[in-house]
C-alpha cells in the first residue's frame, strides 16, 4: 500500500494545488513525475458517454433512465446495472463516472425528474447505494448528485433553496447519507444553486460538519461543472475539486498564489490533495498512466441486463383483461402515435448519450410479429418541442482559426445532427477554431419541410447549393436549447421530394459563445392533411391498436423544466378519437415523469415504459405479448391536477428563491396529508398474475434506539410467473411534532413462479421511527458559520434523530394507498429520547 501521506508531502505547492482543478473539461491532473496518474471521467448516469456532448462521441450502452431505474424497486437489479456502467465507464478509458442523480422529485415537471430515482427519500437512497456499489466493484469512483436541493432547472445555477434543517435531514439529505453510509461512494458532487443563502460549494455546514463530520465521508468532493463561485470560501468549506479545467477560480497557478499570500490554508490544500490521492488509490491511479483509450463494446451480458431493467421498469397502470396480447388471435395490429416510429429512449442534457443502437416500438413489434400479424402504422401527430435533430452522420473537417478555410487540421465523424463540443474537435489546441460538416439524406415524403439551425457560436447552413439558415453575422436572440446557451433556431421551409438525395453542409466557428460550442440541424417532416384521421383509419379495423405517446429529450432536460404535466401536442386528442373507434385501444405511455391522463378511463390498458435505453422497445414487446411480467411499481405520485402537488403554490420560485414551503409534506405523504385523490398512487402497478400475503414482526415492543423485523410472506396465486413488490410503511399514531400519516421505510422485491412462494424479510431500524428534532438552535446561524445562540426557555428534545414513545402501526402494502396488513408496535419510555448516534 502507498504511503498517501508521503506522497503528498513530496508535492511541490504547484503541483498540490493543480490537482484539485480539472486539467479540460473532463480530465483530473496527476502528477507525472511521482507517477500520480490522470484520471478522466465521463457522464452518466443512464450510460458511460466517454468524450463528446448532448449524444456526441462514441456509441456506448443505453440503460434505462434514473426514474425507470427507480420504477424497478429492486436493489439486486440497479447494482448489476451499476456494476454494467463501471464496466462502460472503463470502455471509455473513465475512472470516474458523474452518477447517480439523486435529487428527488419535488414536483411532477422538474426538469431532471427522469435523472432521478424518485418522490421518496428512502426508495432514492436504497436503490443508489445499490447503483454505487455496482459500479464501485469495477473500480469506477461515482459522485452521486447533486448536493443539495437542486431538485429543478429555474434558475439552477444562482437560486436560494431555502428549507428547513427538519425537511433537510428527513427528506433532502437522506439520499445521500445513505449513498455514503450504504453505497460507499468514494465522490459527491456538490450543486449549483445555493442553500439558505450560501451557494452549496460554499457551505462549510453541508460539506464539512454534516457530509464529512457526521457521515464520515472520506471521498472527493467536486463541484458540478461551474458551479465554484470562489477561491477561498470553497475551500474553506470543504470542496476539494474545481470542475473542469481551466479552472475559473483554482487554475492556472491562482490558488497557489492565495496559498503563498496568505490568503487561503495550505492544511486545506493538504486535506484535498489527500482525498485525491484516495481516490486514486482506489481506482488503480498510483502506478503510472492509466489507459484513457476510448472503445465500443457491445457485450451480449450487458445488453441484457439493460433489457431486463427495461421490463422492470415497465409498469402496468391499467388493464381491463387486453395485455397480454393474445398473439394466436391478431390478425391485423395499428401502432400509432409521435412515439412510435420513433426510439425516443432517453431524456436531454449530460445525461444524454449516442446509444449502441436505437429501435422503436413499431420496429420492434414489427420485427417480432410481423411474419404472422399485419401491422400497419400512422403517426397521428407531432410532439416535438424543436425542429428533430437529423438522424444522420456528419463528416466533419476541423480547421484551426474562425474560418472554414484552407486545409483541414483534422477530421472527425459524428453520429447526427447534434455537432455540439465541450471542447475543441479532432484534440485541437486552439483558442479559434471552426468546421465545415457535411453529409445527404434521401427524403421519404414529398412537400414542404422546415429546415432548423440551433447554434451556440456562429453557424450557417446549405441544402445542395442554396443557403437556408445564415446565423454566421447576424445577431439572434437567446433560446434555451443545449443548456441554454443557444441561439433562437433559425428556420426555413423548403420543397423537398421523395427520394430526391439531398446534400447537407453546414459551417460553425466558435465564436461568441462559452462552454458548450456547435450546432444542431433539424429536419421537420410535412404533417399531411389530418393526421388524426390517418390514424382513426388505421385503428378501425384492427384488433387491436397500440398508442405510443410521451415526451423525448428536448422536453425533458436539463436546463429547463416542464410547465405542465399535458402531453404535448395533440396527443391527448389522438388518443380519444383512436379508442372512439377501437375498444382495444392500448397506450404506452413514453416518458421520463408523470403525465395527465383524462383519457385513461376511455382505453383499455395503459403501460408506461419511461425513457427505457436501448433495449425499451424489445422488452415494450416482451411485455405485450406476455414473455415478461410487467415488473414495475411507480416512484413518483401522478397526480389527478398540477394543482394538487405539493409544492405548487411554491414552485417553481421568485426573486432567485425557491422556498421548499411544503416541508416534509412531499409526494405521497402530501396527498395523505391532505386525504387527495390522485390518477396513481406511489407504489402502484399491476402484474399479469396474482398474489397472497401474510406478514409477522419480529416483536410487537421495543425500546427506543431498537429497531424490528417484518417477516412477509409472498405467494403467487396466479397462473403465471410474475413481481410483487412489498413495501412497509411507518405510520406514528400520536406524533408529538407534525409528521407524515405514512412514510415508506422498507421494500423487497419477489419474482415468483406460478404457485410458489417465499418468505422476505425487511429490516426497521431505528431511524424508521423517528423524526429530526434540531432543538432549540438558530438554524440560520448554524448554517452561516455563525454562533449560535443559547436556549430560548423552552424544551426541546433535540438536537439529533428522535423517537418518541407510543404505538406505531406498520403497514405491509403494494402502494401508498393500498394496504393489506396493519401491525401495531409500542414504543417504550415516557418522553422522547435522542438516538444518535445511530447507523442508518
Amino acid at each position: 500500500m502507498p504511503d498517501l501521506r508521503a506522497l503528498r508531502a513530496a508535492m511541490t505547492l504547484d503541483e498540490k494545488t493543480a490537482m484539485m482543478s480539472g486539467a479540460d473539461t473532463w480530465t483530473l491532473p496527476g502528477v507525472d513525475r511521482l507517477g500520480v496518474a490522470d484520471v478522466k471521467c465521463t457522464d452518466g448516469p443512464n450510460g458511460a458517454r466517454g468524450n463528446g456532448l448532448l449524444g456526441s462521441g462514441l456509441p456506448a450502452l443505453c440503460v434505462p433512465c434514473g426514474s425507470a431505474l427507480g420504477a424497478t424497486w429492486n436493489v439486486d437489479l440497479v447494482e448489476r446495472v451499476g456494476e454494467v456502467l463501471g464496466d462502460e465507464a472503463l470502455s471509455k478509458g473513465a475512472r470516474m463516472l458523474l452518477a447517480p442523480t439523486i435529487n428527488l422529485h419535488r414536483t411532477p415537471t422538474g426538469g431532471r425528474n427522469f435523472e432521478c430515482f424518485s418522490e421518496d427519500p428512502v426508495l432514492t437512497g436504497e436503490l443508489a447505494a445499490a447503483y454505487i456499489r455496482g459500479v464501485q466493484s469495477r473500480g469506477v469512483a461515482t459522485t452521486p448528485k447533486h448536493l443539495v436541493a437542486n431538485d429543478a432547472e429555474f434558475e439552477r445555477n444562482t437560486t436560494d433553496s431555502v428549507i428547513d434543517e427538519r425537511t433537510l435531514r428527513e427528506v433532502y439529505l437522506l439520499p445521500f447519507e445513505m449513498a455514503v453510509r450504504r453505497g460507499g461512494a468514494w465522490g459527491v458532487m456538490s450543486s449549483y444553486n445555493r442553500l439558505n443563502g450560501t451557494f452549496c460549494c460554499e457551505n462549510r455546514w453541508l460539506v464539512r460538519d454534516v457530509l464529512m463530520g457526521e457521515w464520515g465521508f472520506d471521498g472527493v468532493v467536486v463541484s458540478d461543472w461551474f458551479a465554484v463561485r470562489s477561491l477561498t470560501a470553497s475551500l474553506e468549506a470543504g470542496l476539494h475539486l474545481e470542475m473542469p479545467g481551466p479552472a475559473l477560480h483554482w487554475g492556472e497557478g491562482r490558488l497557489a498564489a492565495a496559498v503563498r499570500a496568505g490568503e487561503a490554508a495550505e492544511a486545506d490544500v493538504d486535506a484535498a490533495v489527500d482525498r485525491l490521492l484516495r481516490l486514486r488509490e482506489r481506482v488503480g491511479a498510483l502506478a503510472g498512466p492509466l489507459d484513457t483509450t476510448e472503445r465500443v463494446e457491445e457485450v451480449p451480458e450487458r445488453v441484457a441486463v439493460a433489457r431486463r431493467a427495461a421490463a422492470e421498469a415497465t409498469v402496468l397502470l391499467v388493464n381491463d383483461g387486453i395485455l397480454p396480447l393474445d398473439v394466436a388471435a391478431l390478425r391485423r395490429l395499428a401502432v400509432v402515435g409521435p412515439n412510435a416510429s420513433v426510439a425516443r429512449i432517453m431524456g436531454g442534457g449530460s445525461a444524454n448519450i449516442n446509444p449502441l443502437h436505437r429501435t422503436s416500438p413499431l420496429d420492434a413489434l414489427v420485427a417480432r410479429l410481423g411474419d404472422d400479424v399485419e401491422v400497419v402504422h400512422a403517426r397521428g401527430c407531432d410532439n416535438e418541442r424543436f425542429v428533430p435533430a437529423l438522424d444522420i452522420a456528419f463528416d466533419v473537417d476541423v480547421f484551426a482559426g474562425h474560418e472554414p478555410a484552407g486545409e483541414p487540421v483534422d477530421s472527425v465523424r459524428m453520429a447526427n445532427g447534434r455537432l455540439v463540443w465541450s471542447d475543441p474537435p479532432g484534440g485541437l489546441d486552439a483558442d479559434e477554431w471552426s468546421v465545415r460538416a457535411s453529409a445527404s439524406f434521401v427524403p421519404v415524403d414529398t412537400g414542404v419541410h422546415t429546415v432548423s439551425l440551433v447554434q451556440a457560436g456562429r453557424a450557417r447552413l446549405w441544402l445542395d447549393d442554396r443557403l437556408v439558415c445564415d446565423g454566421w453575422d447576424t445577431d439572434l436572440v437567446a433560446g434555451d436549447d443545449l443548456f441554454g446557451f443557444a441561439r433562437e433556431p433559425l428556420t426555413a421551409d423548403v420543397d423537398l421530394v421523395e427520394g430526391v438525395p439531398v446534400a447537407l453542409t453546414v459551417e460553425y466557428a466558435n465564436r461568441d459563445t462559452q462552454v458548450v460550442f456547435g450546432a444542431k440541424v433539424g429536419l421537420g417532416r410535412p404533417a399531411g392533411a389530418d393526421p388524426i384521421a390517418a390514424a382513426e383509419a388505421a385503428a378501425a379495423g384492427a384488433d387491436a391498436v397500440i398508442v405510443v405517446v410521451g415526451t423525448n429529450d428536448e422536453w425533458e432536460t436539463e436546463g429547463r423544466d416542464r410547465t405542465t404535466t399535458q402531453l404535448p401536442g395533440d396527443q391527448n386528442e389522438l388518443i380519444r378519437r383512436v379508442a372512439a373507434v377501437n375498444g382495444r385501444c392500448i397506450v404506452v405511455v413514453n416518458a421520463g415523469a408523470p403525465v395527465a391522463m383524462d383519457w385513461v378511463g376511455d382505453v383499455a390498458a395503459v403501460l408506461d415504459v419511461w425513457f427505457g435505453g436501448q433495449e425499451m422497445a424489445e422488452a415494450l414487446v416482451d411485455v405485450l405479448v406476455g414473455d415478461s411480467d410487467p415488473g414495475g411499481r411507480l416512484p413518483t405520485t401522478f397526480p389527478l391536477r398540477d394543482e394538487w402537488t405539493p409544492a405548487h403554490l411554491a414552485y417553481p420560485g421568485e426573486n432567485s428563491v425557491t422556498a421548499y414551503a411544503e416541508r416534509m409534506f412531499v409526494g405521497h405523504r402530501f396527498s395523505d396529508a391532505r386525504a387527495l385523490p390522485v390518477l396513481f398512487a406511489f407504489g402502484h402497478g399491476l402484474s399479469y398474475t396474482t398474489f397472497t400475503t401474510s406478514a409477522t414482526l419480529s416483536a410487537s415492543s421495543v425500546e427506543p434506539g431498537e429497531g424490528l423485523t417484518v417477516r412477509v410472506v409472498v405467494t403467487n396465486t396466479g397462473k403465471r410467473r410474475g413481481h410483487h413488490v412489498v413495501q412497509c410503511y411507518v405510520a406514528p399514531s400520536a406524533p408529538r411534532l407534525a409528521r407524515p400519516p405514512t412514510e415508506l421505510k422498507g421494500f423487497a422485491k419477489v419474482d415468483l413462479a406460478a404457485g410458489e412462494s417465499r418468505e422476505v424479510t425487511i429490516d426497521l431500524g431505528p431511524r424508521a421511527f423517528a423524526h429530526y428534532d434540531p432543538g432549540d438552535r438558530d438554524f440560520a446561524a448554524l448554517v452561516e458559520g455563525l454562533p449560535v445562540p443559547a436556549g430560548r426557555g423552552h424544551e426541546r428534545s433535540g438536537p439529533g434523530w428522535v423517537v418518541d414513545p407510543g404505538r406505531y402501526d406498520v403497514l405491509v402494502a403494494e402502494s401508498a394507498v393500498v394496504v393489506h396488513h396493519v401491525l401495531p408496535v409500542d414504543i417504550a419510555g415516557s418522553g422522547p429520547v435522542v438516538i444518535e448516534p445511530v447507523g442508518l
